[in-house]
């Protein structure tokens, strides 16, 4: 796996810390190169992930304090298409943010996805002020 680029972060909005923050970031997994864009905001996170420029699914998940697993929908995108879903689940329930996942690869195979969730886990690990 490789570590994000030179010029993969970005901060725009003036202050400390209630601006948005973006960061890219990329890595091989298996046989395939995967691109990553998270864009901080001040509550939630929105994060693509592609091999190519699209946005063919778009999901939305946030935590519920009545239920231990965070409530999502689709908002774009075939709705049997769960990966985008599954992600922005995950990730809220790390983060504790409602996140906005948009999962551009036709890899959908479960022990691929945790590849991509890992790789998440550890850019967030690596620079955790861009999440």
């Amino acid at each position: 796996m490789e570590a994000a680029g030179g010029g993969g972060a970005a901060a725009a909005g003036g202050g400390g810390g209630g601006g948005i923050a973006l960061h890219d970031f990329s890595g091989r997994l298996g046989e395939q190169r995967v691109h990553f864009h998270a864009m901080r905001l001040r509550d939630s996170l929105f994060l693509w992930v592609g091999a190519a420029p699209a946005l063919a699914t778009l999901a939305v998940a946030m935590c519920n304090p009545r239920d231990s697993i965070p409530v999502a929908a689709s908002l774009l995108g075939d709705p049997s298409d769960t990966a985008s879903i599954c992600l922005a689940q995950r990730l809220a329930s790390k983060t504790k943010k409602q996140v906005f996942v948009s999962y551009n690869l036709q890899n959908t195979d479960s022990s691929f996805t945790l590849l991509i969730e890992n790789r998440i886990k550890e850019e967030m690990m690596a620079f955790p002020e861009k999440f």
